[in-house]
């Protein structure tokens, strides 16, 4: 039988945003234009509405969801808790599992990996659209590895449709709109650097510059604002750096020596104050900073990573991409890294582990 709830990733366009979620379009969109994205495949809101119906949980969510007032905040966390605990219980239907199964497989077969490490992620519909920014408001999971473990994470990302913070988002966002999601599955990068940049400079709309905000190993301590990243200002134009600030970067994450899952460890104190990247590395985003906006037609918001153990231009992957949905009316009195002012105006909200 033909897979009915999955497609590979670079078989994904925009116009699949409707049913694979704005994550994984975006992801096949790149690929599409040549850019070094890690391999993978997508789950359909098809796949979740079959889990919901098959399972039961469908119309236990919809009782829950009926109690939540909008405005009051115990009747929502009542209701996530409700919906969380029952999906939580169900295991994935035989079919989805099966395709999952069979997906997995193909990644070990290229990979030569038995077990290859995954980012779980999820791909809410609606997600990176140019109207509404959903970054922060669903789940991803790292280095996850083996079928039972991938179902475990994919059925995460559908329960975290539902966290209180969801839940009060699509009720001011789109009010009754339907509730789904697609879920992205896709290769890890054992990321020596990465971090975040933008295709204009988000503190004063600037469409000439490229801001740049980075550190040491996986981007969860970036994304998830835990320590001041090293945060430059690179001319689209000109390919000079005007503004390059190293900060002292304390931690980073890394994968975990068992094989599964990360570890945040202490950065050995002589690295701490170098900086994260070189004049070779901030060229090879700028380059890629052109090639993806220019694709989309519009600024963007990318993650990325620079692949331990690899040369440029291959090591430099890029990990997804979304519109900056907002440019700020003008620009802030005190000083500030692209990636704060982002987090807090342009709705690229904390993401509980990101993708990098």
């Amino acid at each position: 039988m033909p897979p009915t709830y999955t497609r590979p990733l670079e078989e994904l366009r925009r116009s699949d945003s409707t049913e694979f979620g704005g994550k994984s379009a975006s992801l096949g969109e790149l690929l599409s234009a040549g850019l070094r994205v890690p391999p993978g495949f997508a789950f359909s809101s098809g796949a979740f509405r079959k889990f919901a119906e098959e399972t039961g949980v469908a119309g236990t969510i919809a009782a829950a969801l009926k109690g939540v007032s909008p405005h009051n905040l115990d009747t929502i966390h009542v209701a996530s808790k409700t919906i969380g605990e029952a999906m939580r219980v169900v295991p994935l239907p035989d079919d989805i599992r099966a395709e999952l199964e069979s997906r997995y497989e193909e990644l070990a077969a290229a990979t030569g990996e038995e077990r290859p490490p995954v980012a779980v992620r999820s791909s809410a519909l609606g997600e990176d659209s140019a109207e509404a920014s959903h970054a922060g408001q669903q789940e991803s999971f790292l280095w996850v590895r083996g079928p039972e473990h991938i179902c475990d994470a994919v059925r995460d990302c559908w329960v975290s449709l539902y966290t209180p913070h969801a839940i009060s988002y699509r009720a001011a966002l789109r009010g009754d709109a339907e509730t789904a999601m697609g879920v992205t599955v896709q290769l890890m990068v054992d990321a020596e650097v990465s971090g975040v940049m933008f295709t204009c400079n988000p503190v004063s709309g600037d469409p000439s510059m490229v801001a740049v905000n980075a550190s040491w190993g996986l981007g969860i301590a970036v994304v998830g604002g835990e320590l001041t990243p090293d945060d430059y200002l690179v001319s689209k134009v000109t390919g000079e750096v005007v503004r390059r600030t190293v900060s002292e970067k304390g931690i980073e994450y890394v994968p975990d020596a068992g094989g599964r899952g990360t570890v945040r460890q202490e950065v050995p104190g002589e690295r701490r104050g170098q900086p994260s990247l070189g004049d070779a590395e901030l060229a090879a985003l700028v380059d890629v900073a052109r090639r993806i906006e220019e694709h989309y037609g519009s600024h963007q918001d990318v993650e990325w990573a620079i692949a331990r153990g690899m040369a440029l231009p291959e090591s430099l992957i890029v990990l997804q991409s979304r519109p900056v949905t907002t440019l700020p009316e003008r620009a802030p009195t005190s000083s500030t890294s692209a990636i704060s002012l982002v987090m807090g105006t342009f709705g690229a909200g904390e993401e509980t582990q990101p993708s990098s």
